[in-house]
């Protein structure tokens, strides 16, 4: 996947999932801030599939600890 098509992907998610806290990073974003991390996980993983994005959630122990996850590219 060439980088454009990545950034637009990414770009696509930030704008119907509208996270009030994020970092970008080099491979996608850091979503933080969650409260309910379950059910924005959950979200975020409905919403990739229902737009076809060529995006993954990643997620840890230590990031839950921070109501944070990480959407990547593939």
């Amino acid at each position: 996947m060439d980088k454009t098509a990545q950034t637009k992907d990414l770009e696509k998610f930030i704008e119907k999932f509208e996270p009030s806290k994020f970092k970008m990073l080099q491979r996608g974003i850091e979503i933080r801030g969650m409260k309910d991390l379950n059910r924005s996980i959950a979200f975020a993983k409905e919403l990739i599939d229902q737009l076809k994005l060529k995006l993954n959630v990643s997620h840890s122990a230590e990031m839950a600890m921070y109501g944070s996850f990480e959407v990547v590219y593939q």
